[in-house]
C-alpha cells in the first residue's frame, strides 16, 4: 500500500510538471545553446540561461521571482556562459514539447548590464525594456488566436530579432509567455544572457523602462482578463501588460506576424502596405501607423516606411 501511495503521488506530481514548464534551449544563428535543467543540481551544468527551479508558473505578478523565474541567479562564473549575438540578428527560444497553453501574449525583453558582463548580477536589480510582443493575432479574446498558439504551431519556438539600433554590451534577454486561461494569470519568464555586438546607439527611454518585481500588477487589464466571460465572446482587443516597445514612440503595440514552420523557428515577416500612404510623416519608428481599426497618424518620420504586419497592425520600419 505504502508503494503504492508513493508511485500515486510521483504520477501526480509528474502530471503537474507537464502541464508547465518554461524556455529550455536557444538558438543563435546555427549555434544551438542547452538552457538550465530545472529539478536537477546546478553542479557540473553550463549554459547561457540563468537558473531556474520548477515548471510552475508564477502567479503573482508582484513576486520576487519575476524577472527570471523562481530562483533568477547566475551560475558560478566557470559555469554561466554567454552568447554572443550582433545587433540585427534573430534568437530563437524554444519551450517544451509540446506547450499547453494557446491562450496569451509571448514577450520579449532585454535589460542592459553594468560593467562588461552580466555574471552575477541580479535581475531584479536591471532595468528592462521590451523588445517584441504580440497577443491578441486575430478573432475574439474567449475564441481566438493568440501569439502563444502561434508558438506553439511554431515548434514550440519563438524568434526574436535584437534591434539593430540598441547598443551593444552584456545583456539579459528575458522571453516570457503568459497563460490567460485560469486567474490569476500564470507567468513564464526565463532569462539567458547576451553580448550584444556592433549595436546603434538609442538606448531606451526612461518610460519604456520597467524593474521586476514592479512591471506587471495582477489588475493590470492584460492579466486580470477574463477569457471566459460575455465580453470576452466578442471582445476583438487585448492590452498587453507590461511598458511601451522599444522604439515606438507613442507606446502602441505592435503585433508582428510569425510564418509557422515545420523545422523549429518562427522569422518575423512584414509585407509592404497595399496602399502607401502620401500623409506627412510624424510615426516614429516601430510606431504604429495603420491597422484595422486605428484612427491615428499614418505618415511615418522618413526614411521608414509604414509596413503591415496583420490586418490589424501596420508599424514604421
Amino acid at each position: 500500500m505504502l508503494f503504492s501511495a508513493v508511485s500515486l503521488a510521483l504520477a501526480l506530481c509528474a502530471q503537474q510538471a507537464a502541464a508547465h514548464g518554461g524556455v529550455l534551449s536557444y538558438k543563435i544563428g546555427n549555434q544551438y545553446y542547452k538552457g538550465f535543467v530545472p529539478y536537477n543540481s546546478a553542479t557540473g551544468q553550463v549554459t547561457i540561461q540563468r537558473r531556474w527551479d520548477t515548471y510552475d508558473p508564477i502567479l503573482d505578478a508582484g513576486a520576487s521571482t519575476v524577472a527570471c523565474n523562481n530562483d533568477g541567479s547566475a551560475l558560478p562564473d566557470s559555469q554561466q556562459l554567454t552568447a554572443t549575438v550582433s545587433a540585427g540578428s534573430a534568437i530563437t527560444a524554444y519551450w517544451n514539447q509540446v506547450w499547453p497553453h494557446p491562450q496569451g501574449p509571448v514577450l520579449t525583453y532585454l535589460a542592459q548590464c553594468p560593467g562588461s558582463s552580466c555574471n552575477g548580477v541580479n535581475s531584479r536589480s536591471l532595468k528592462w525594456f521590451k523588445i517584441q510582443e504580440a497577443g491578441l493575432i486575430s478573432g475574439t479574446v474567449g475564441n481566438g488566436q493568440w501569439a502563444a498558439g502561434q508558438m506553439i504551431a511554431n515548434n514550440n519556438s519563438w524568434t526574436t530579432t535584437i534591434p539593430s539600433s540598441v547598443p551593444s554590451g552584456p545583456y539579459l534577454i528575458r522571453f516570457e509567455t503568459i497563460a490567460l486561461h485560469s486567474l490569476p494569470a500564470q507567468i513564464y519568464p526565463e532569462c539567458a544572457q547576451i553580448q550584444i555586438t556592433g549595436g546603434g546607439s538609442r538606448a531606451p527611454l526612461s518610460g519604456e523602462l520597467v524593474s521586476f518585481p514592479g512591471g506587471y500588477s495582477n489588475s493590470d487589464p492584460g492579466l486580470s482578463i477574463d477569457l471566459y466571460s460575455n465580453a470576452a465572446k466578442t471582445q476583438t482587443t487585448y492590452q498587453i501588460p507590461g511598458p511601451p516597445l522599444y522604439g515606438s514612440g507613442s507606446g502602441s503595440p505592435q503585433q508582428p506576424t510569425y510564418v509557422p514552420t515545420t523545422t523549429g523557428g518562427s522569422t518575423p515577416t512584414s509585407t509592404p502596405a497595399s496602399t502607401p500612404t502620401s500623409t506627412p510623416g510624424t510615426v516614429p519608428q516601430y510606431g504604429q501607423c495603420g491597422g484595422q481599426g486605428y484612427t491615428g497618424p499614418t505618415g511615418c518620420v522618413s526614411p521608414y516606411k509604414c509596413v503591415v504586419s496583420n490586418p490589424y497592425y501596420s508599424q514604421c520600419l
